[in-house]
């Protein structure tokens, strides 16, 4: 206890107890006279040239990378080259040490370090460490479902270019304090400068440091950071272990992709059936270790017990290849800096590591004196601090690296910086998919244990199969041990609000219907209709980003739809216990009711009722927006999918037209699903009439009026339709509609509802009938009602399916809310076109009766539609 106290005081006053005082003199780079760049240099003509003991610091290597072939491989970073741990941790905390001199304690209090995934994650939390009072945030190639990245850049010169910014905190980076940026190398100073310039856009501040462990940039490229700090108004300090220049001849990238080639080619021959996995020429190491039993080894300082592999097991048991230990982490306690790490996060774990360590210690074997430990790609700081703390509890010779994307060359020569290498499969399912994975020097150094440290999201079969690092490790070395650290996974409270419920927002009672929207009451937002047309149809505006004015309708338009709801209640009642039937019995037994707003809000109040009047079920009803050309609102499918099981979720509408809403919502969810990682939604949509066959799910296919498509919010809750436009609806924003008091006078929503419930009892045996019939046909849809709209468009000159709206409901809607062309009826419709032909009467659009039509009416919007296209008095002319 007194030892963590002491931890903890020294992490507060920014020092950190028993730091090596060698740590920054580093290793010696040249051994027995050959540098570890000889090989490079003498084939290739790459020189080193700048401070002395930068080859002590650097060797090289060659790697397949059509940017750059060769590779400044770092001697004190712990990735490529196993160093002792407390020489990787030093070379780190010294810098940081150096930041805050630089600062001042004050702004050392206020600053966020930034490190560079994978290389640096490691290296920046030293750095945050060195600064002691520094939050801590690296970039990442794992992105996280439903969590928003605050940044991201690239890095040009990279094998894996993108970067991901993912902080839990959105504030991290949102405040004006010193942004320290670290990477192991500043070669060109294009990584710091994409970063810096996505972030300041976002975040400006005074200040920025960049800190590296070797400045090796070229003179061209040496002025281009203090331009750029000019450029922004920012001051940027650089702060280096070492600096210098790399001298590359001419055609050196070509030479040595030809270098490359040659021994890929020669390995390929040479080592064909060689154990070490590799699919690239690795060198020669010691064959693979024979009879070294799974089980307990005599003499051990711990018991392993046999037990099956699997992920995410916390026993002390072993699987095939290794022997698996339980470091206890501490709960909550974040793995590293992807999504943020904080001084008290710092103090958490200086006290947990002692303890942490023991329990390693006692997992060896009692023979053990050179130990490996190997960690995992951007999981660099954690296998790092317990290294360093194994190393400096017993009398061990500890070594650490971790293992990387980075395919590099290997060559068996002491004049070569990777002498070794193991190929392995990826075993943490990477968002840019399979791949190989590498660890180098490893194989053939003689270690008498590694230790494999993974975090829980890389403890996967793969992990363990024949083939996978454990596998590889455990032919070349006699223990190999397994700590898994339980991956951190961000709990952000929902930012998403409560959904909105009547009387507050709508007319309709509160349990009728929750609204995912944000309520736009007070924004002015209606524009004059031909306006509107104008500027959709020139492509200026989109037509979600603006509302009609609302249609009032005079006396003798209310007595058509109130005639039309009393000669179709009963039809509109069946229509809705066929569809509800449906889904009870095909979808759900409990569904979800989520109608598309606003058509198909009433449509899934209907629902809602008759499962509680025929079953007694209290179905969960809410109204989401959905847009064509923009999809349906991913803010409204999160708030769902936290609150519901997707599977249940049904989407309501109130009739097909064409079928471009389904599309819409196929299209959508299928993309949701690859950017949240949410899936279950089912993109089948329930509506009360199908007069397109365009779904499965229906009460009727017959195109016949349903009355709520005679009038706009005054039936649907006062609600008008949803807008979704940059300026008011932002990234963590539901999609906006408004609410119409104003309206309440003129308002008959409830008087609908109650008007078709009324007709339940009596259509109820034969709703049920009907459904049964349904369930036992092929309800495939035929789409026949796009072929009609393709037509159509053709055989009039449109030219464009969007403005051709088939249908009683779609082209009622061009009647109000669009500029109207014509209207297409088919000969001998009746009463259900009385409300249509009034409405075409009052806008002066002609009514054309048309024979063969497969819907009862098609609305067609004005083509190529100006002002200019109507007459003095606004109506429509005849093109």
């Amino acid at each position: 206890m007194e030892k963590a106290e002491k931890a903890e005081k020294a992490v507060n006053e920014g020092e950190h107890p028993e730091v090596r005082a060698d740590a920054a003199t580093g290793p010696a780079g040249v051994a027995d006279g050959v540098w570890s760049g000889d090989w490079v240099a003498e084939r290739l003509g790459v020189e080193l040239a700048g401070d002395d003991g930068l080859t002590g610091l650097l060797g090289l290597a060659l790697r397949r990378n059509p940017k750059r072939a060769h590779l400044l491989v770092s001697n004190v970073l712990g990735k490529h080259v196993p160093q002792s741990p407390s020489v990787v941790y030093g070379y780190g905390w010294e810098l940081g040490r150096r930041v805050r001199e630089l600062l001042g304690d004050d702004e050392a209090r206020r600053a966020v370090v930034l490190g560079y995934a994978e290389t640096a994650t490691g290296l920046g939390h030293c750095v945050a460490d060195g600064l002691g009072v520094a939050r801590y945030l690296h970039s990442t190639r794992r992105p996280v479902a439903g969590l928003d990245p605050a940044g991201g850049f690239e890095e040009s010169h990279s094998h894996a270019t993108s970067h991901l910014l993912l902080p839990e905190d959105p504030a991290l980076l949102a405040g004006d304090g010193p942004l320290v940026l670290v990477d192991d190398e500043f070669s060109t100073g294009n990584t710091v400068l994409n970063t810096v310039r996505d972030l300041h856009g976002r975040y400006p501040r005074r200040r920025y440091v960049v800190v590296a462990l070797v400045d090796m940039r070229s003179p061209a490229d040496a002025g281009r950071l203090a331009e750029f700090a000019e450029e922004i108004g920012a001051r940027v300090d650089l702060v280096t272990a070492a600096s210098g220049t790399v001298r590359l001849p001419e055609g050196v990238l070509e030479k040595g992709q030809e270098l490359v080639a040659r021994y890929e080619a020669e390995s390929a021959a040479t080592h064909e059936s060689s154990s070490a996995g590799a699919s690239w020429p690795v060198a020669q190491f010691p064959a693979p270790l024979e009879g070294v039993a799974e089980t307990s080894l005599p003499g051990t300082r711990g018991t392993a017990r046999t037990a099956p592999t699997g992920p995410h097991s916390d026993d002390d048991r072993t699987s095939p290849h290794a022997t698996r230990i339980n470091l206890h982490w501490p709960h909550d306690l974040p793995d590293g800096g992807r999504h943020g790490f904080t001084p008290a996060h710092r103090q958490r774990l200086e006290a947990a590591l002692p303890s942490m360590a023991r329990r390693l210690a006692h997992a060896l074997p009692h023979n053990a004196r050179r130990v490996h430990i190997l960690g995992f790609e951007e999981l660099m700081y954690a296998p790092l601090r317990l290294a360093r703390e194994l190393e400096r509890d017993t009398g061990l010779e500890v070594r650490y690296s971790t293992t990387t994307r980075s395919p590099v060359l290997a060559v068996d020569d002491p004049g070569y910086a990777i002498r070794t290498r193991l190929a392995f499969p990826a075993h943490d399912d990477p968002a840019d998919g399979p791949g190989e994975r590498y660890a180098y020097n490893v194989a053939g150094a003689g270690f008498d244990a590694v230790v494999a440290v993974v975090d829980s999201a890389a403890d996967t079969p793969a992990l363990h199969a024949p083939d996978g690092l454990l596998a590889r490790l455990a032919a070349h070395t006699p223990r190999v041990l397994l700590a898994v650290i339980p991956s951190y996974a961000p709990e952000r409270p929902s930012m998403l609000p409560e959904p909105l419920r009547g009387p507050d927002f709508s007319s309709y009672a509160p349990e009728e219907v929750g609204w995912l929207l944000q309520d736009l009451s007070d924004v002015t937002l209606e524009a004059p209709t031909e306006e509107r047309e104008e500027a959709i149809q020139s492509g200026g505006a989109h037509y979600a980003e603006s509302l009609p004015v609302e249609y009032q309708p005079s006396e003798q338009y209310q007595a058509l739809f109130h005639a039309a709801l009393d000669d179709s209640a009963a039809r509109i009642a069946r229509a809705v216990g066929v569809v509800t039937e449906t889904v009870l019995a095909e979808r759900s037994p409990r569904p979800v009711l989520v109608s598309l707003a606003r058509a198909g809000t009433p449509v899934g109040i209907l629902m809602r009722r008759w499962a509680q009047h025929r079953h007694g079920l209290d179905l969960p009803h809410y109204a989401v927006s959905i847009v064509r050309g923009r999809g349906i609102d991913a803010n409204a499918l999160r708030w769902l999918a936290e609150h519901h099981d997707p599977r249940d979720v049904v989407f309501v509408d109130g009739w097909t037209g064409k079928g471009a809403i389904t599309r819409e919502l196929a299209e959508a969810l299928e993309e949701f699903e690859k950017s949240d990682g949410i899936g279950g939604f089912s993109s089948e949509i329930a509506v009360l009439a199908d007069p397109g066959s365009c779904v499965r799910t229906y009460g009727t296919r017959e195109d016949f009026l349903i009355p709520s498509a005679c009038l706009n919010s005054t039936v649907s809750g006062l609600i008008s339709r949803t807008v979704l436009r940059a300026d008011l609806v932002g990234p963590h924003d539901f999609h906006g509609a408004k609410f119409y008091r104003e309206l309440a006078a003129d308002d008959v929503s409830v008087a609908f509802l109650d008007a078709v419930c009324a007709r339940f009892p009596e259509v109820a045996d034969a709703a049920c009938a009907q459904a049964k019939e349904l369930l036992a046909t092929d309800r495939s849809p035929t789409w026949e009602g796009w072929a009609a709209v393709e037509r159509i468009s053709e055989e009039y000159g449109i030219h464009d399916v969007n403005l051709v709206k088939p249908g009683v409901g779609e082209t009622t809607r061009v009647l109000l809310r669009r500029v109207p062309w014509k209207v297409l009826a088919r000969a001998g419709a009746g009463s259900d076109l009385d409300h249509v032909r009034l409405l075409a009467e009052q806008r002066g659009v002609p009514v054309e009766e048309v024979d063969r039509l497969p819907y009862t009416c098609v609305g067609l919007i004005h083509p190529k539609y100006t002002r200019g296209a109507t007459g003095a008095d606004g109506k429509a002319v005849t093109l």
